[in-house]
């Protein structure tokens, strides 16, 4: 069904200049998304699914998301921040495992991150620059787990965690 051309003349920024600048405000906003790093991990839209790539996905394209996203500090959260210990249950473990100090911390940067979300605000500048997204706090603790996984696999014991329908 053809649109009539009123309508198409309404919605075209070459003709209309309210549609001119709906495109230039949207596409600004758009363009300022993607700057700051809240795309998903596969460049596909913002979703659920948002963060959930595997560590050997961060190992492998990390210095690419890193060089292709430089101001990723907008938010104060670090690359492994987006794990979800609710998915992955080596994730849950390793974060047990670690320091209380480093999980509050990462604790701390999730809820400035979700706060300054819901008011649409970043960082200031001057607190981007101290941020360190691509800083590993989890990595080293998560291949133990792993390791120790693979390792009670290999030898038929059962595994220390399984997932649980409360």
């Amino acid at each position: 069904m053809a649109s009539p051309s009123w309508l198409q003349a309404l919605l075209n920024p070459n003709k209309n200049w309210f549609a001119k600048q709906h495109m230039k405000t949207v596409s600004q906003r758009l363009r300022n998304y993607g700057r700051f790093g809240h795309k998903g991990g596969s460049g596909s839209s913002p979703s659920r699914n948002r963060g959930r790539q595997k560590p050997e996905a961060q190992a492998r394209y990390g210095s690419l998301y890193e060089a292709r996203v430089p101001s990723s500090g907008s938010s104060g959260l670090r690359f492994e921040d987006l794990y979800d210990p609710k998915e992955d249950l080596d994730i849950k473990e390793a974060l047990d495992r670690l320091p209380r100090e480093i999980v509050d911390a990462r604790n701390q940067r999730l809820k400035r991150a979700m706060d300054l979300s819901m008011k649409h605000e970043y960082l200031p500048q001057d607190l981007q620059a101290l941020q360190t997204p691509f800083r590993s706090y989890l990595k080293d603790m998560l291949a133990l787990v792993k390791k120790e996984r693979a390792e009670r696999e290999a030898l038929g014991a059962l595994p220390l965690y399984q997932r649980t329908i409360p």
